[in-house]
């Protein structure tokens, strides 16, 4: 009698310990829930939802404009005095030349169609640097609800190296459905 109890017992142990672990590789190597904390994203994402954030994919596909990404603020900013992740859209890629003029934004000379910009905002500088020129290795990244972000036009292009992942999926506290990012064919490729 004892040996099925111990038995069962180690059987158990077993089980949590090998749950454990693959909660632990899926969670740093595969996907993350992430719960937003911004208004910046409004009304693509709204505060209090949570999102399923794709790690793995960019291994083998670059981030490009239009992918709503998590990522690492830089040293400085923080959301209401705490240090969590931001989520943001990716604007402009490694070699582009970003531009705000006359409340939209220009990518290598090219206007972006931006339909999800919350209430039709117009896009401002939030400082006087009104044209960035993206770095290799780097995006250029904005919330959704322009008048409630800071982002690149605050603190400039950021390393790819703090980025968490892509939202990928919204499954909490809003409609169950995919982050779809945004396709923008009128871009040029960026001049050498």
């Amino acid at each position: 009698m004892k040996s099925i109890r111990r038995g069962c017992l180690i059987e158990i142990v077993e089980t949590i310990v090998l749950t454990l672990f693959i909660y632990f590789v899926v969670q740093t190597f595969v996907a993350q829930p992430f719960r937003i904390y911004q208004n910046s994203m409004e009304h693509t994402l709204d505060p209090g939802q949570m999102v399923l954030v794709d790690k793995l994919s960019p291994h083998f596909s670059d981030y490009k404009r239009g992918d709503v990404i998590v990522f690492q603020p830089p040293q400085g900013f923080q959301e209401d005095g705490q240090d969590v992740p931001f989520i943001k859209r990716v604007i402009g890629v490694g070699g582009d030349t970003v531009e705000i003029k006359d409340g939209s934004v220009w990518i290598n000379g090219a206007r972006l169609n931006e339909p999800y910009v919350f209430d039709g905002q117009a896009t401002d500088p939030s400082t006087g640097q009104s044209v960035w020129k993206v770095p290799s290795g780097y995006l250029f990244v904005m919330g959704d609800h322009r008048q409630a972000s800071q982002d690149s036009r605050v603190f400039g292009p950021i390393a790819k190296s703090s980025v968490v992942g892509r939202a990928w999926l919204r499954y909490w506290g809003g409609p169950l459905g995919f982050v779809g990012s945004a396709t923008y064919d009128n871009i040029p490729a960026p001049a050498p």
